[in-house]
């Protein structure tokens, strides 16, 4: 949602004082102001949920000058591989002033670092008449740099956490409810429920309005978690990562590398990147997560003894040696992988059609297949580029390469294994999207 912002103006509350706002949020970008929902009428009047520049969580009203509401966690917010479930309940009008503001993460009532209490029958900003409610920036900056899902506000009830999640009986995590029990009232809406609509999916019809940038659909969601590039582990190394960390460039004349969020052990997976930059510095692969030391930001994947790559020139490269092997992929053409960690094969496309003649689905006699893979460890997918013209969109099975959107079989794309992915060429038989279905099948 990055420089992308969500707006309505509200009416006649059924409550000033009461209500709920709950959504899932898979974080981009860290350390930098980002706001989640906001309002701001000026520098006395105002409502924001957010992250801080250090990465903590606050829950802030103020009215007329004066603060009367201020939560802020004492835990850091630093995951960008996994959704965080957000509820915020308040309620002026309980007696005890630690019941009058709560906030849950994932279920739980987040510890406080900093905790003042709004006053006994305090109006709330965001929940008062003629107000402009906003989701993913403040006052023309702050822009949020994430996904969100299942966005529910109701107005006049004050929910608890449990009655938009639970906690899964087998893994112990805390899982999406995605049709809540949930009275709206008035001001009440839902929002980016199923896809990136943002017309109201209540029967209220609080239809939200698209104040600026493109709202991307994405079918990363909180009960089928998408890999994506990892953004702590590629810190300051000269790299950008925009769309949700699905694409990345290089801003330096030096070889920069960058990971996915997720590692892969055994099983067998699928993934697709465009080329999106000019300039042919450019491969894409895996390497043991072991051995990043050695290659995050300062070197080629291709230069580790488990590092397997196909380069834009065509070559394939591995252990420091580039060696000619396929057809060069030139800006917009699109990479595909086969990963067949049970058999220790990796195989690429181009376009759809396999280098060398490969056979993903050959198992263990590999035909076709780039090089034989170490076997025993945990090997993250990776692209590494050299110049400013250098770039890679992913297309973990999300069904987009930046913002476009997946075009191939009439705009439908083809799933993996799992079903729940949208790629431009079909993947291979039993071969899976890189999601968290993917990864438990």
């Amino acid at each position: 949602m990055a420089n992308t912002y969500l707006q309505r103006t509200t009416s006649t509350p059924t409550s000033d004082k009461k209500g709920t706002i709950s959504f899932w949020i898979k974080r981009s970008k860290l350390s930098s102001d980002q706001h989640m929902a906001n309002i701001y009428v000026d520098a006395s009047n105002r409502f924001m949920i957010k992250f801080q520049s250090d990465n903590s969580f606050v829950l802030y009203n103020q009215n007329s000058g004066t603060g009367n509401m201020y939560l802020e966690s004492s835990q850091k917010f630093r995951d960008v591989s996994a959704f965080y479930h957000v509820v915020c309940k308040i309620d002026t009008t309980q007696v005890t002033a630690a019941n009058r503001a709560k906030v849950y993460i994932n279920g739980s009532e987040m510890s406080y670092a900093v905790s003042t209490y709004p006053n006994q029958d305090d109006t709330i900003q965001w929940f008062q008449a003629s107000k402009n409610q906003q989701f993913g920036q403040y006052n023309s900056s702050n822009y949020l740099d994430a996904v969100m899902s299942h966005v529910h506000y109701t107005d006049g009830y004050a929910y608890d956490a449990s009655t938009f999640g639970s906690t899964d009986s087998t893994t112990g995590e805390w899982k999406i409810n995605t049709s809540p029990s949930i009275t709206m009232g008035n001001n009440g809406f839902t929002i980016l429920k199923d896809g990136n609509t943002i017309t109201d999916q209540s029967s209220n019809s609080n239809n939200f309005a698209l104040g600026a940038g493109t709202l991307t659909k994405t079918e990363d969601c909180p009960d089928n978690v998408f890999a994506c590039i990892n953004g702590i582990a590629q810190g300051t190394y000269n790299l950008t990562l925009t769309t949700g960390n699905n694409t990345v460039y290089c801003t330096d004349n030096a070889w920069r590398s960058a990971f996915s969020t997720f590692a892969l052990s055994s099983g067998k997976y699928y993934f697709e990147v465009k080329r999106v930059g000019s300039s042919a510095n450019m491969s894409v692969g895996i390497v043991d997560q072991s051995q990043l030391s050695g290659t995050v930001g300062t070197d080629k994947l291709q230069t580790q003894t488990r590092g397997y790559a196909y380069l834009a020139s065509g070559q394939k490269g591995n252990s420091g040696s580039e060696t000619s092997w396929g057809n060069a992929y030139a800006q917009n053409d699109i990479v595909g992988c086969a990963i067949d960690l049970d058999n220790g094969k990796i195989y690429f496309s181009k376009n759809g059609a396999w280098e060398n003649s490969g056979d993903p689905t050959s198992g263990s006699t590999g035909t076709g297949s780039m090089y034989n893979l170490t076997s025993g460890y945990d090997y993250l997918i990776g692209t590494s580029l050299y110049s400013t013209s250098a770039g890679a969109s992913f297309n973990f099975g999300n069904g987009y390469y930046g913002t476009t959107a997946v075009t191939t079989n009439s705009g439908n794309g083809y799933a993996g294994a799992e079903g729940k992915s949208i790629f431009s060429y079909q993947p291979p038989t039993n071969y899976s999207a890189l999601n968290t279905r993917g990864l438990n099948e």
